[in-house]
C-alpha cells in the first residue's frame, strides 16, 4: 500500500519530501539534498533499511515481502510455483513486526490451498528466536498451534547464513537444506547517515528508553532506528512519538511528562480470514503483559478500522 504525501496538510506542520544526507547532533543541523535546517529540537525517525547483501546468495536467488519491490517480485513468482519445498527464514534479529513471518506463511498456506497445490508443498519456517512472539506466550502458542494444524514445520533458535541459488540449498551452521522457493525476512540495518552522525551504539541509535532522548541535548530518536528494548513495529513508533511530543512540550512549558510505557496493540493474521489481537504493555508492573484476544473474524474488521482511522487522521484518506 502506498499513501500519497500530496494531501499531508496539517495546521502548524510544514512537510518537505527530501533526502537526509547529514546530521550534526551537536548543533542539531540537518543537511538534505535540497536544503539545510537548524533545529531547537531534533527528532530522528529514519526507520531501518534492509541489507539483502548481508546474506550470501539472497539477492540472486531469494525473495522477500518487506519492501514494495520485494513484495511485487514475490507476487509475480508465486503463480509460477508448482509445488515443492518453501523455506521461509528470519535471517537476523531484530526485524520489523515479530508476527510477520508467521502471518506470511499462514497466508501462503491459504494461497496454496486455493490453487490446489498445498498437498504438493512442504512449508518450513526457521527463526533465531525462541518463539513467534516472545513477549506473549499466549499468542506464540496460538501461532504454533495454527501452524501445526496446517502441517507447517517450525524450527526455532536456528539461522540461515546463506543460500546457493544454483543448487537451491540453504546453508545452516551445521547442515544444508534444499528448497524450491526461498523467502527471507532480510537483515535490518540502521540508515548509514545515522552511523556517520555518531548517533549509534551496537548498531542502532542509543536512547534513554523512558524519554527516547539521545545523549545529545535536544535530540530524540524513535521508531525502527532507535534501540528501546521494544520490538520494531509501527504501533510502537506511534506511542513513542506521543512520548517524545510530551517531552518536548514539557521542556518548553515545564511539567513532568509520563515516561514512555511501551504500549501498543498488534493484529496477527492467522489465515482463513481469522485475526488475533495482542495488547502489549512492555513496562507493566512486574513484567511485560501481552494477552491475546481471538482469533476471530471480528478482529479482522477491527484491524481494518484501525488502519482506516490512521489513514484519515494522518493523510486525510
Amino acid at each position: 500500500m502506498r499513501l500519497p504525501y500530496q494531501r499531508l496538510v496539517k495546521r502548524g506542520v510544514e512537510f518537505r519530501q527530501e533526502t537526509v544526507l547529514s546530521i550534526d547532533p551537536q548543533s542539531r543541523r540537518v543537511g538534505t539534498d535540497k536544503a539545510a535546517y537548524d533545529a531547537d529540537f531534533l527528532v530522528v525517525a529514519l526507520g531501518a533499511d534492509y541489507d539483502l547483501t548481508a546474506t550470501p546468495g539472497f539477492v540472486e536467488g531469494g525473495f522477500e515481502y518487506y519492501s514494495i519491490d520485494g513484495a511485487e517480485r514475490l507476487r509475480d513468482e508465486l503463480p509460477r510455483f508448482r509445488g515443492g519445498k518453501v523455506l521461509l527464514a528470519v535471517l537476523s534479529i531484530p526485524f520489523k513486526c515479530p508476527p510477520a513471518p508467521y502471518e506470511g506463511i499462514l497466508l501462503l498456506h491459504d494461497y496454496l490451498v486455493g490453487r490446489g497445490i498445498r498437498d504438493a508443498t512442504q512449508l518450513h519456517v526457521v527463526t533465531p528466536q525462541p518463539a513467534p512472539i516472545p513477549v506473549s506466550p499466549e499468542a506464540s502458542q496460538a501461532v504454533e498451534r495454527t501452524m501445526a494444524a496446517r502441517n507447517i514445520e517450525y524450527t526455532t533458535r536456528r539461522r540461515v547464513y546463506g543460500i546457493d541459488p544454483a543448487g537451491k540449498v540453504a546453508h545452516f551452521k551445521d547442515h544444508d537444506e534444499p528448497y524450491d522457493l526461498f523467502i527471507g525476512i532480510p537483515v535490518h540495518r540502521v540508515p548509514g547517515v545515522l552511523v556517520k552522525a555518531g548517533l549509534t551504539e551496537n548498531g542502532w541509535v542509543k536512547v534513554d528508553p523512558l524519554t527516547l532522548a539521545t545523549p545529545f541535548p535536544g535530540v530524540y530518536a524513535l521508531g525502527d532506528c532507535a534501540e528501546t528494548g521494544i520490538p520494531k513495529a509501527g504501533v510502537f513508533a506511534e506511542s513513542a512519538a506521543r512520548a517524545v511530543a510530551d517531552e518536548i512540550a514539557a521542556s518548553i512549558r515545564g511539567g513532568r511528562p509520563r515516561p514512555y510505557d511501551g504500549t501498543g496493540l498488534c493484529f496477527v493474521e492467522m489465515g482463513d480470514g481469522q485475526v488475533g489481537r495482542v495488547d502489549v504493555h512492555f513496562r507493566a508492573d512486574g513484567r511485560p503483559t501481552a494477552p491475546m484476544l481471538g482469533p476471530g473474524a471480528e478482529y479482522a474488521a477491527e484491524k481494518a478500522q484501525f488502519g482506516a482511522i490512521r489513514r484519515a487522521r494522518w493523510f486525510d484518506l
